[in-house]
């Protein structure tokens, strides 16, 4: 993508397709988000029906939170369970 026509294709697409709650479309990145109930296959099939390059990117893992400190002086303390999200 690389002009308003291509983005306005893509947007067009992307608003008629049934499960699709929002997206973003980053120009500069050349990238599409697509949040909803839809499969990543459907949105890949009908964002490549507009004549656009398409291909799946890895989306960024959330930053990891820091583990709690622990203080090793307190027997009776306990380490805290950390959970992490994927």
């Amino acid at each position: 993508m690389s002009c308003q026509g291509c983005v306005g294709a893509v947007k067009r697409v992307l608003g008629k397709m049934e499960g699709v709650e929002s997206f973003d479309i980053n120009i500069e990145e050349q990238k599409v988000t697509v949040k909803g109930n839809v499969q990543p296959e459907a949105v890949f099939q009908t964002v490549s029906k507009t004549g656009k390059k398409t291909a799946f990117w890895e989306a960024e893992a959330p930053p990891a939170e820091p583990e709690p400190e622990v203080k090793a002086a307190e027997p009776e303390a306990k380490p805290a369970e950390t959970v992490a999200a994927a």
